[in-house]
């Protein structure tokens, strides 16, 4: 009877001496596992949107590590930094005042002028960009665009008091008025230049750039009927010198202008220069060639 119960003794002991280091590793391994989940929660739950922020720079938070590359007071990426938000949660509306159909391609929209008729789309909310910048600074020579038919149409010669006279596939300028530089005739200007100008003009009036030379107001552009493009609207930089950048677009019909979202996945609307691959896929379009330009404006 002894012997059996050392024997029976002898066997559990044997089984605690082996037994014990695997679970023992299988607790670690279970803990680690634990911890990288945790951690991965962590970095895709990440805060990039301040819904208190009222403007481009104080509503979009850039990535852990990044910090917004430095802009000058009156440059292209200052202007858009500054350029006031709506409500965070907005949705897109349509300039008949509906909400587009798909909401979930943006993270935050421009309070930005888009008018009651189906003409500012995305090359149109580029140009209102370029236009309203030029506008600010007081750079009135500065505003001008071409037409697909190649007519330039420069707001010094509209506020100045010609206007368009299209003839087939032709237009000359005519005067018809007084020098006028208020705000609703750079309104109506733009509306010209949006009826006449698409991305086939916009593409011309460009010029390609490799991806690492970007720059807040370059284009991502298919020249097309329809095409698209879309717009760098700002820029980060991490110190082992990656670059991220977010998009903004306006669409078909027209719209408001708005922030997108990446397709990364996560809650995260910043790109990433080293990402850019072709076909490029943003929310609603895909570049399929190399297409990224400087407007030389």
């Amino acid at each position: 009877m002894k012997k059996s119960l050392r024997i029976i003794l002898l066997v559990i002991l044997v089984i605690l001496l082996i037994g014990l280091p695997l679970l023992w590793k299988n607790i670690s391994q279970t803990s680690q596992t634990s911890e990288n989940k945790t951690s991965s929660k962590d970095t895709s739950t990440y805060n990039y949107i301040n819904k208190d922020g009222k403007t481009l720079e104080s509503r979009i938070n850039t990535p852990e590590g990044f910090t917004r590359i430095s802009s000058d007071k009156n440059s292209m990426g200052e202007f858009l930094r500054q350029y006031p938000l709506k409500k965070d949660g907005s949705p897109v509306l349509l300039y008949n005042g509906k909400e587009k159909a798909n909401q979930s391609a943006h993270a935050a929209v421009f309070d930005m002028h888009l008018g009651d008729r189906n003409l500012q789309q995305c090359a149109d909310s580029v140009i209102r960009v370029y236009a309203e910048y030029f506008y600010e600074q007081k750079q009135f020579d500065k505003i001008k665009f071409h037409f697909v038919d190649g007519f330039l149409c420069d707001y010094e010669k509209w506020r100045n008091g010609y206007r368009v006279k299209t003839n087939g596939n032709s237009s000359s300028w005519v005067k018809t008025s007084k020098f006028n530089d208020s705000k609703e005739s750079f309104e109506s200007y733009l509306n010209m230049v949006f009826a006449y100008a698409s991305t086939l003009s916009l593409e011309e009036e460009s010029k390609k750039i490799k991806p690492d030379e970007m720059q807040i107001g370059d284009i991502f552009i298919t020249g097309g009927s329809p095409g698209h493009v879309v717009i760098v609207v700002d820029m980060c930089e991490n110190d082992k010198g990656e670059k991220g950048f977010l998009l903004a677009q306006g669409y078909m019909p027209a719209q408001e202008f708005h922030i997108l979202k990446s397709n990364r996945g996560d809650n995260n609307p910043w790109y990433y220069v080293s990402d850019i691959k072709y076909p490029f896929k943003t929310p609603g379009y895909t570049f399929e060639k190399e297409c990224f330009r400087r407007l030389d404006y």
